[in-house]
């Protein structure tokens, strides 16, 4: 069966009374993944809206009142639960093979009814790597968007100490001894080849994910003149109060949409 065909749908209960949500199995990479589907209940052609969830395995996992949150901005969400998540098949590794599970989620979007010929990407936490590779692996991505994201595996190793043994594990050592592993992982050595314009999001107190992730995505867009816009908020870390989140999610949709 093709990457990104939809196996099955199951109704799940919506938060949001004009709008539908659906657990979905799709196909990814020779694997039964799962993912969840987000659509307008009211007929007609919506951009899509590839949401890259963040963490790994429990943690971090799709919620749904997020994803009903930019679908009720006029766009049909697709949320990949990432392989051997939710029931789905086969085992994460933080950016290698599982990043297919992004690409794959942009294809269920392209070949979605509803979806007219704008596919975005967004990427939060760790899902600023598998956004921005999707982008980069991914033919006619429209924009993409990298909230508080990883864009360097590396320095993710360095910086948070609590996830050092689950990389080692995933990866198989340590960027010392596998530097090769941590750049495979890593889009910013290939953000020249990047054909689509970039919103990057930041709170310049994040401990999770540290803004330098921001500023090595911004200083590869500069250097390559890529199309990008930064919005770096000083005061705020990696999870935004619900004022200035609302504020931002309308933000970037408008920015989606231009």
């Amino acid at each position: 069966m093709q990457d990104g065909t939809i196996i099955s749908k199951q109704r799940y209960p919506s938060p949001h009374p004009k709008l539908h949500v659906f657990l979905v199995t799709y196909w990814s990479d020779g694997l039964k993944v799962k993912g969840f589907l987000v659509e307008p209940k009211e007929k007609g052609q919506y951009p899509g809206f590839l949401y890259l969830r963040g963490g790994i395995k429990g943690v971090g996992k799709v919620r749904i009142g997020r994803i009903v949150q930019f679908a009720s901005y006029g766009f049909v969400v697709f949320a990949p639960c990432y392989r051997g998540n939710m029931g789905g098949e086969g085992r994460e590794d933080f950016a290698l093979s599982d990043r297919k599970d992004g690409h794959n989620g942009a294809r269920v979007l392209f070949n979605h009814p509803m979806v007219n010929e704008e596919v975005n990407v967004f990427g939060f936490s760790r899902g600023g790597v598998m956004g921005l590779w999707t982008a980069l692996e991914v033919p006619g991505i429209h924009k993409v968007v990298c909230w508080g994201g990883v864009t360097d595996v590396a320095l993710t190793y360095e910086e948070r100490v609590d996830l050092r043994r689950m990389l080692k594990r995933v990866v198989g050592g340590g960027p010392n001894k596998f530097p090769e592993r941590f750049v495979a992982r890593t889009p910013l050595t290939s953000i020249k080849n990047l054909e689509t314009p970039v919103c990057i999001i930041h709170g310049a107190k994040d401990q999770n994910v540290s803004v330098d992730h921001a500023r090595l995505l911004e200083e590869e867009l500069q250097k390559h003149e890529i199309p990008h816009t930064s919005w770096i908020y000083y005061e705020l870390d990696h999870y935004f109060p619900p004022k200035v989140n609302r504020h931002t999610v309308k933000q970037l949709t408008d920015w989606l949409k231009k």
